[in-house]
């Protein structure tokens, strides 16, 4: 179609010319793209401070940080006294400065100069690809002016400053800026600023050699020109001048890979992030983390990670995801605080918490730990061996597995497995009878995010409650969180708190013991005028080894293990885990220790032997702080009165003894079993005296059988020849020295005297087992034998 020429359209009607510039002026003001620029960018993480944590380059190959909001002065004044000095005061095209390179590039014969103002260089930049003509040229022009009526002057020198060629991948003031010095444009020298403002003219002035006198010489007079004008002082301009160049570019910081990654699949992907990280804690918790994987990896252990959450405001301080490292085949690029692994023993303190504030346990009452087995489950401990009855406290501090798994079974696998999804952990997912028993030692699978959280929010808890008028408030109960923007409030302080202060309290108190043996390692060594509530946690088979430690100012987790899962000898909490922990505590600043909740906690009279309420047996006692939730806890059920003979040596009763004669005096009676171990680990455990001779006991209370329960399925193999393995059958008597005569179905099998084991083989079937003492005292026993199919 033929255009119109300009005469034939001023002929044409008023009504049609004006049709064709409104459709022109439309054309025009729709011109513009929106956005500017539809490029990706580089993911940028930082700290709290605006410190640069880690970086990701774009999708496209090119490290270009996100767009800035500002530029500094010292790089705004560099770049318009070499680029475009009237910027401010043209309309987006500068006829003079095409004027004036219009007659240099014909006086010159060749283009010296290109005459573009910054704006139009921006459009240019902006259309990359397009060809460079005369059609093109005068298409910039009018996208020049159009976009200087939608954008402000700052505006447009920021996007410049953003999307600016610097040689190479480089794109952006920002990123040269990291990549080439190191920092940030604003912390820039004159001499790196206008280094930088030059650059974009020729990019490839950046690379070594002859070029760089180029660029040098360019940089000089630009100094010199800033001096010229005031904007600098003559000594600024020659100090200026004595700064070198810069080299190769330099590799942007790594110090939080894993989470920039997290933040990405967030969906945070070509932004700059910033996180509640301090970059002073996180370089220095990197630095711990590679000290002690340079040891780990000896025992082919390839992977930690460890999380610092600050308890009053649950910001995170610190995240390592992994070791450092690029095989891939060792799984560094894993973020490990976010995969599920066994928990080991590290949900323990949460069910002790639970039993107090439920009135099912005092920190001090007396448990089982003896050889157990439930339903076909036999936990053991850690070490192999049984203390007969411990502290609740001991065994908790000391990770005992026999009495945690004993206090689950009393407390509810159900119950308990509700409160650990009310506390955060996302991952306890399956049912109650799924998880078993097995739920407190590591039958489940948790992450140290959630962790972390969950040992962060029961510190945030009890300091809320003894600072804010003895008030609870679910709002305490929250996860961790990276970003710097993240806040909570206290709104609801009507709540029934799931864990409760003084339990918490008793806990932490527990857990804050330094000398105590952990699996096999004597922490008495890490020693220190710091009280940190710590936990460790080793999962079956040695594949995952946690430690957690808690003050009211910082939570630090830390998980050691192979991401693979396999196992390695020597993978411990105790042993890998906690020697992190301690030294991420010894580079924090020092911490407060909890008050105590009084207002939670009730003065108590305690028997001291065994810990529980006292009775009017108990010829010990104490009056201890304990929860309020302790008055309801039954009496002591082990202190009883022995009536004894007049000389006191040997027990009667009325049966054989004149009641005028008889003394009173109060003993810690344990059950047999219970008592024939704790006697050998409680060396002033004062057995109660045998019975005067003629005398006999009116109760069972002398012999019990420890293996095999009542009731017990027993699964037998064969062995190579057709016949079914021995079992080995375990007993206990009170009184040290006693025989026992073993029966099965009334028929007699043998005896034992002090150390009452007996080898017994049996056939398929049910079977009755009686056992009988010198004094005639007997307990019998029904059990199953069936055959094993391994």
């Amino acid at each position: 179609m033929k255009s119109i020429p300009f005469k034939s359209f001023l002929k044409l009607p008023n009504l049609i010319k004006f049709g064709s510039f409104v459709v022109l002026l439309i054309w025009f003001w729709f011109s513009l793209p929106q956005p500017i620029f539809n490029t990706p960018y580089s993911s940028l993480l930082f700290d709290k401070n605006n410190e640069l944590l880690a970086a990701q380059i774009a999708p496209d190959g090119q490290w270009r940080f996100p767009a800035s909001d500002s530029i500094s002065y010292k790089y705004e004044q560099a770049l318009l006294h070499f680029e475009d000095q009237f910027f401010y005061y043209h309309p987006g095209v500068n006829p003079i400065s095409i004027g004036r390179a219009l007659v240099q590039n014909i006086t010159a014969n060749h283009i010296v100069s290109g005459g573009s103002t910054i704006t139009q260089q921006l459009i240019r930049m902006s259309r990359d690809g397009k060809q460079r003509n005369l059609y093109q040229k005068l298409i910039e022009f009018v996208l020049s002016i159009r976009l200087e009526l939608s954008y402000s002057k700052k505006e447009i020198l920021n996007l410049y400053a953003s999307h600016a060629p610097f040689g190479g991948n480089v794109v952006g003031l920002e990123t040269a800026s990291w990549r080439y010095y190191g920092r940030p444009s604003s912390k820039l020298s004159w001499g790196e600023t206008t280094t930088l403002a030059v650059l974009p003219n020729s990019p490839s002035l950046i690379y070594p050699g002859k070029n760089h006198r180029i660029l040098l010489a360019k940089r000089n007079r630009l100094l010199d020109k800033l001096a010229k004008n005031d904007i600098i002082d003559s000594l600024t301009c020659e100090l200026a001048k004595a700064e070198d160049l810069p080299q190769k570019p330099k590799a942007l910081p790594q110090l939080a890979p894993h989470l920039l990654t997290r933040a990405i699949n967030d969906g945070q992907q070509g932004k700059s992030i910033q996180t509640s990280l301090d970059i002073h804690i996180q370089e220095s918790c990197n630095r711990i983390i590679a000290q002690h994987y340079a040891h780990l990896k000896e025992n082919q252990i390839q992977n930690a990670a460890a999380l610092i959450i600050d308890v009053k405001s649950g910001k995170v301080l610190a995240y390592v995801g992994n070791t450092p490292g690029e095989d891939i085949n060792s799984g560094h690029q894993v973020d490990l605080i976010t995969c599920n692994r066994s928990s080991g023993s590290i949900l323990k303190p949460f069910l002790y918490s639970l039993m107090i504030k439920e009135s099912q346990v005092l920190p001090h009452t007396l448990l089982a730990d003896i050889p157990t087995q439930i339903s076909g489950y036999a936990p053991k401990n850690f070490n192999k061996r049984y203390d007969g009855a411990v502290k609740a406290s001991d065994a908790l501090a000391r990770s005992l597995n026999i009495p945690a798994v004993l206090m689950l079974q009393k407390y509810g696998v159900d119950k308990f497995r509700n409160k650990l999804k009310e506390l955060g952990f996302t991952s306890i997912n399956r049912s109650a009878d799924n998880y078993g028993l097995s739920l407190i030692l590591g039958g489940a699978e948790v992450n140290l995010w959630d962790l972390g959280s969950a040992y962060a929010s029961l510190s945030r808890m009890l300091q809320f409650y003894t600072n804010e008028s003895s008030e609870y408030s679910s709002d305490l109960y929250f996860h961790a969180s990276y970003k710097s923007s993240f806040t909570y409030t206290v709104q609801n302080k009507s709540f029934n708190d799931i864990m409760g202060a003084a339990p918490v309290y008793h806990a932490f108190d527990a857990l804050k013991e330094m000398n105590r043996p952990v699996d096999g390692v004597n922490w008495s060594l890490y020693k220190s005028s710091r009280k940190i509530a710590w936990k460790t946690g080793t999962s079956f088979g040695h594949r995952d080894a946690w430690s957690v430690g808690i003050t009211p100012q910082y939570v630090v987790a830390v998980w050691v293990g192979n991401a693979d899962g396999e196992g390695r000898p020597g993978l411990t909490g105790g042993a890998v885990a906690a020697p992190i922990l301690f030294d991420i505590f010894k580079s924090l600043p020092a911490s407060t220790w909890f008050d105590k909740p009084y207002d939670d906690m009730v003065k108590l009279v305690v028997c001291k032997k065994s810990g529980y309420k006292a009775s009017f047996n108990c010829s010990e006692i104490d009056s201890l702080d304990i929860a309020v939730a302790g008055e309801r806890t039954k009496a002591c059920p082990y202190c009883k009165r022995i009536n004894l003979d007049k000389t006191g040596q040997y027990r009667v009763n009325a049966d054989c003894y004149r009641v005028s004669d008889m003394i009173q005096k109060s003993y810690l009676v344990l059950p047999p079993a219970m008592e024939w171990y704790y006697q050998r680990k409680n060396p002033l455990y004062q057995t109660r005296p045998p019975y005067l001779e003629g005398c006999m006991s009116q109760d069972n209370e002398n012999i019990d059988i420890i293996y095999p329960k009542n009731n017990t399925r027993l699964f037998i193999p064969k062995n190579f020849g057709g016949l079914l393995e021995r079992s080995v059958f375990q007993a206990a008597h009170s009184t040290a020295g006693s025989t026992i005569y073993w029966h099965i179905d009334n028929k007699y099998i043998g005896s034992t005297k002090g150390v009452h084991k007996k080898e017994v083989l049996t056939e398929l079937g049910k079977h009755t087992l009686t056992l009988i003492d010198d004094k005639g005292e007997r307990i019998t026993r029904n059990f199953e034998v069936l055959l094993s199919e391994k």
